[in-house]
């Protein structure tokens, strides 16, 4: 994937959220204070995060894990479907912790070439989102407290939606120009 179509589908996977909670709020407001306990949307996550994580595993050609690949293989599928067994509590806080960080490797790895200094922007995104995971995944319940801040009103909500999509227009609009031509 080329980093211009990166940001503009970050860009885009950002800010359709952020305009239904524009127009709704107390919509936004409701379904976003049900997410941080939502084992459905928690077992799916942690789908895409075991199934991710194992396909870079697949691509890891160090040849020191060679031999130990069939058994890490067996290991963290056990540790997702473990996961998704033994910590239904904030399942989708763990979940969504695993995606950011592993789209934040994607995200640092497709930025890392490019010539241009706005590609910092991502890199910065990025380590925020490595941050968010790491926190997200020692004390869970963290993101319920942000969230439950995020729409202690439904002008807060319209703030916090209106300056994440501002970001997200300027990752897409990065990916529609600057990222598109090379620098």
């Amino acid at each position: 994937m080329t980093l211009s179509n990166l940001c503009i589908v970050l860009g885009l996977g950002v800010a359709v959220p952020q305009l239904y909670g524009l127009g709704n709020p107390a919509g936004f407001r409701d379904a976003l204070r049900k997410f941080p306990r939502h084992t459905r949307i928690g077992y799916v996550l942690i789908t895409i995060a075991t199934a991710w994580f194992l396909w870079h595993l697949k691509q890891e050609n160090i040849a020191d894990f060679a031999a130990f690949k069939p058994m890490m293989y067996a290991g963290f599928t056990a540790l997702g479907l473990g996961t998704c067994i033994f910590l239904k509590d904030f399942l989708a806080v763990r979940g969504l912790a695993l995606v950011l960080m592993l789209l934040a490797k994607l995200v640092l790895d497709t930025q890392r070439l490019h010539d241009s200094n706005w590609r910092w922007v991502l890199g910065v995104l990025a380590y925020a989102w490595i941050v968010a995971g790491i926190w997200f995944t020692v004390s869970p319940w963290r993101c319920r407290d942000i969230i439950e801040w995020m729409t202690a009103s439904e002008t807060r909500v319209k703030v916090v939606c209106a300056l994440r999509l501002a970001l997200a227009v300027l990752v897409a609009g990065l990916g529609a120009t600057v990222f598109r031509t090379g620098g």
